[in-house]
């Protein structure tokens, strides 16, 4: 449900790692996930789709909330879908669907894709094509960067790759004042409520943050073009500041969920 233009050069990045965005990343954006599943709870089970699901960590919940869950990931073939440590309620291969059938969803969600798309607007025009009419569009994306402490990570992982052509947003760009809602209503939305959520990068340890850091589509971009131990410099220093008294870190950051209905 990708834009095609970007499919799968996405599939083939986020493939790389993605046992490592299983098991050290996913759960940092738990607190948009939950935040979701709480305006769910509000309304009647509808059918979902989750488009870019990951390892399946938001499907875990609404499947918690009862809905009918219709899971999608741009992959190749022949890579693996990585194992969550706890198991869902549901098995995520039951539900993960290729959608070669034409589906008629109520609720479609995208939960910071909409970044890496070459085109959202080809994007969007998918999620009109596919959502019942009055079905509902949910979008999350980052916060503006000065919200955003990973920021410093994402710019430390530029410096590893060509400059970008002139045109091209940054992964900041959506979140500018009325930007994503323009976007949206362009391609035939209302848009409607859009909410702040606090959404803090935590780890552990170094090693778990370089893990999961590490495992996302934009630093295997980068690693690709130079080189993984390239990659941990930069990245150890970047998240050098947020470094707890424990050893651990945290990277504060914001999300905006934005909800918006297919018109009739």
């Amino acid at each position: 449900m990708t834009d095609r233009g970007s499919q799968k050069m996405q599939a083939e990045l986020w493939r790389v790692a993605a046992q490592d965005w299983a098991d050290y990343q996913e759960a940092t954006l738990l607190p948009v996930f939950e935040q979701m599943a709480h305006d769910f709870i509000q309304t009647p089970a509808h059918t979902l789709l989750d488009d870019g699901c990951g390892s399946g960590l938001f499907c875990q919940l609404a499947l918690q909330q009862g809905l009918d869950v219709r899971a999608w990931m741009p992959r190749p073939n022949s890579s693996p879908l990585p194992r969550r440590k706890r198991p869902l309620v549901i098995s995520i291969r039951a539900i993960w669907r290729i959608c070669h059938t034409p589906i008629t969803p109520s609720t479609w969600l995208r939960v910071n894709l909409f970044q890496y798309a070459a085109s959202p607007a080809r994007a969007l025009e998918e999620a009109y094509r596919v959502l019942k009419p009055g079905g509902k569009l949910y979008v999350a994306i980052w916060g503006k960067a000065s919200e955003c402490q990973v920021a410093v990570y994402l710019k430390a992982l530029g410096s590893l790759m060509p400059p970008p052509p002139p045109v091209t947003p940054g992964p900041f760009a959506l979140s500018e004042d009325d930007a994503l809602e323009k976007l949206v209503g362009d391609a035939g939305f209302q848009p409607g409520l859009r909410q702040r959520v606090s959404s803090p990068f935590l780890y552990a340890n170094l090693d778990s943050a370089l893990k999961g850091l590490l495992s996302a589509g934009p630093a295997q971009r980068a690693i690709g073009h130079t080189s993984y131990e390239a990659a941990v410099d930069a990245v150890t220093n970047a998240i050098a500041p947020f470094r707890t008294e424990s050893g651990g870190y945290r990277m504060d950051n914001t999300f905006y969920i934005l909800e918006a209905t297919r018109q009739v």
